[in-house]
């Protein structure tokens, strides 16, 4: 379960920053050149938005890699990641993939009691 959650947990964050990329670009070009009614238009919290960008995909990451040695911390930073890009972003066509990858190696992380090696979580 462990490499499983490593695995996902990588690849749920490399297809964050993709989204994070295009939301924080969208965010900016709104401020560069203003909004054009019917197509471009601020979003409510650019703030959350531009933080969730970077946040997110680097807790999903350190939080994938973290897997195999420390389930239980990376699958907190995976469950923490997946939520931030909930709340942010929306459950959307774009976002489901990186939630559910992230969301789904979190809990394998963390329902990793066992460990491989004579190990306890802490």
């Amino acid at each position: 379960m462990r490499s499983a959650a490593m695995v996902l947990g990588v690849i749920g964050g490399c297809l964050a920053v993709i989204v994070g990329f295009f939301s924080y670009g969208y965010t900016e070009v709104v401020n560069r050149f203003g909004e054009v009614e019917g197509l471009l238009q601020q979003v409510n919290d650019p703030a959350l938005i531009r933080t969730a960008s970077f946040l997110a995909p680097l807790l999903a990451i350190a939080g994938g890699a973290m897997a195999r040695m420390r389930a239980l911390w990376g699958g907190v930073l995976m469950l923490v990641a997946a939520g931030l890009m909930y709340y942010a972003f929306g459950f959307g066509v774009f976002t489901m993939f990186p939630i559910g990858m992230t969301a789904l190696a979190g809990l394998l992380a963390v329902a990793a009691g066992k460990p491989d090696e004579p190990r306890a979580h802490f």
